[in-house]
C-alpha cells in the first residue's frame, strides 16, 4: 500500500463557482476529449448508440434543484476528484496504483500498476473514480497533469481542459499554498467551502456557495415588458454571446 506524504511543496487544485455554473457540461465534453488522447490510456465507451452504454467520464456536473418556500432555484455542482491531502483511495491501494505526488499535491493512478480491484472507488466518499471497461484499470481526474507541464503549449493552455473551456468562467486552477493564487484569494472572499467535511479527507478543491437571490425584486409575469428588454444591451454572459454569434 502506498503512504501519503506529510506535506506537498504545492497544492494544486480547483476553485468552482456554484453561483456562476449554468450545466452546460462543456467542461465534461473537453475533459473526455482532452483524456481519451491525453495522460494514460484512452478513456472508453461501449455501445455509446445502444441500449446499454458504457464508459469513463472523469469529470461530470449533476443539477439540483433546491426550494425555499416559494422560491426556487437550479444549482449545477460539478463533481470530479478532489485531490485530498488525506487521501483514503491512496493509503487502501493494495499494489501502489494510486499516489499523491509530493512537489504539486496531485492524486493519480499509475495504470500499469492497477489489478482493476476497485477498493479505492469503495474507499473515496465522493464517488470520483471510475472503472474504465475496457482498459479494466481505475481512472480519475489528473488536473490534466500532461497540459499543466506541458512547455509545448501556449502559456494560457497550460491549465486542465475544464478550465480552459469553461464558457461562464466558473472553474479556476492554482496553487492553494500560494495565498496570493487567484484560488486562495477566492476562497478566502467567498468562504470557499470543502466537500464533506465530516468525512476528514481533506480536500484541496473548493466551491464557492450559490448567492442568495433576492425574490421580492423579480418582477411579476404578468408585467414583464419583452420589447423593453429587447431594447436593453446585454451583459455579463449574454454580452460574450451576442459578441461570440457577432463573429460567425
Amino acid at each position: 500500500m502506498t503512504s501519503l506524504p506529510q506535506s506537498t511543496q504545492r497544492r494544486l487544485g480547483l476553485v468552482i463557482d456554484l453561483d456562476v455554473c449554468v450545466g452546460c457540461q462543456a467542461c465534461v465534453v473537453n475533459c473526455k476529449s482532452w483524456n481519451s488522447g491525453g495522460y494514460g490510456a484512452p478513456l472508453a465507451d461501449t455501445d455509446p448508440w445502444g441500449h446499454r452504454p458504457s464508459g469513463a467520464w472523469l469529470n461530470r456536473v449533476h443539477g439540483y434543484e433546491t426550494v425555499d418556500g416559494e422560491n426556487a432555484m437550479m444549482v449545477h455542482f460539478p463533481k470530479s476528484c478532489l485531490h485530498c491531502d488525506d487521501a483514503p483511495c491512496v493509503t487502501v491501494c493494495p499494489t501502489g496504483a494510486s499516489l499523491k505526488r509530493e512537489e504539486d499535491g496531485i492524486v493519480l493512478v499509475d495504470e500499469s500498476k492497477c489489478m482493476g480491484c476497485g477498493l479505492c472507488a469503495w474507499a473515496c466518499p465522493y464517488g470520483a473514480r471510475e472503472m474504465d471497461p475496457v482498459a479494466g484499470v481505475m481512472k480519475k481526474c489528473t488536473l490534466c497533469v500532461d497540459r499543466i507541464y506541458n512547455e509545448n503549449l501556449p502559456t494560457e493552455d497550460r491549465e486542465p481542459a475544464c478550465v480552459r473551456t469553461c464558457p461562464a468562467n466558473a472553474r479556476f486552477f492554482g496553487d492553494f499554498n500560494d495565498p496570493n493564487s487567484t484560488v486562495s484569494k477566492l476562497t478566502a472572499r467567498r468562504n470557499g467551502m470543502e466537500l464533506m467535511p465530516e468525512q476528514n479527507t481533506r480536500p484541496v478543491n473548493r466551491y464557492l456557495p450559490p448567492t442568495e437571490r433576492d425574490h421580492d425584486t423579480f418582477p411579476n409575469p404578468g408585467e414583464l415588458n419583452l420589447a423593453d428588454l429587447a431594447e436593453r444591451e446585454p451583459t455579463g454572459i449574454l454580452a460574450w454571446v451576442d459578441r461570440a454569434l457577432d463573429r460567425i
